[in-house]
């Protein structure tokens, strides 16, 4: 299979400094009482440093399982693996990335700051660094002042800006995110896309974004990664020609229209594997 990994027609290619993560012919099986599952077939992909890379594709697609083996949650069966020039298990011992997942898994008997106190806790590090580090990315995440709350007394997209705090706390350069707005309102999830883009724009962390929405992933990214129907494999790779700075009716624009229109031809022809 070829898979165009081109620019759109016009747009200047990004040459990524360092690759962040690097998958050479990545593939996955899963052994299940029915049969071996394959969940990821030859991935190949580079992500650069600084980059904001989406993964878009049908459910069951694999696109939360690549996280996953980046996280060193899953191993792959086939083909290898890097981040930061380590292996996933090393990566994960020397604490590469955050990650932030779909519901926000904050313990409800901790407040916020104590939500995002615990991998630091876990560190070893100590209180007067963690008091510093929370205050920091509370700021970041435009929650400075609900420390001492609960996240029973948060809105769903405030916790989930907290989690997005917990993964920031420990300054990982990489930061993975697995469909984190999914479950918010359309309102929210706007506000919480622009919050994001600002975060990124101000952090310079690479960050990995799983989504179902085309109009999300085209928003956020510098690439968009469109995968098939399981087993999962790269079927475009898009970069992004829209300017650094996006404010939402950038979504009505020629340009952003001609990328989510090629993100849904990819999705489509995806579709064409057995």
């Amino acid at each position: 299979m070829t898979v165009h990994q081109g620019p759109i027609e016009g747009a200047g290619v990004l040459q990524a400094a360092a690759s962040v993560v690097e998958a050479k012919g990545l593939g996955l099986t899963f052994q299940t009482n029915d049969g071996p599952v394959q969940a990821l077939a030859d991935v190949d992909l580079a992500i650069g440093k600084g980059e904001f890379v989406s993964f878009i594709g049908p459910s069951g697609c694999g696109k939360t399982t690549f996280l996953r083996v980046i996280a060193d949650l899953e191993q792959p069966t086939a083909g290898s693996i890097t981040v930061n020039g380590m292996t996933p298990a090393e990566a994960r011992r020397q604490r590469a990335y955050g990650y932030v997942f779909q519901a926000a898994a904050l313990y409800p008997w901790r407040t916020i700051e104590k939500n995002i106190a615990l991998p630091l806790e876990i560190m070893g590090i100590s209180r007067s660094e963690q008091a510093e580090r929370i205050a920091r990315v509370l700021e970041l995440v435009d929650l400075k002042g609900f420390g001492k709350k609960y996240p029973w007394q948060l809105s769903g997209g405030m916790q989930q800006r907290a989690s997005i705090a917990r993964a920031l706390a420990f300054d990982a350069d990489l930061l993975l995110m697995d469909e984190p707005f999914g479950a918010l309102d359309e309102i929210v999830r706007d506000h919480l896309n622009e919050q994001l883009l600002k975060l990124w724009e101000r952090t310079t962390k690479t960050i990995c974004f799983v989504t179902h929405s085309i109009p999300e992933a085209v928003y956020l990214s510098t690439r968009i990664v469109v995968m098939s129907p399981r087993p999962g494999r790269v079927t475009d790779i898009i970069e992004s020609t829209l300017p650094k700075e996006r404010p939402l009716d950038i979504r009505e624009s020629p340009e952003f229209l001609k990328i989510a229109h090629r993100v849904r031809e990819g999705l489509r022809a995806g579709h064409s594997y057995e």
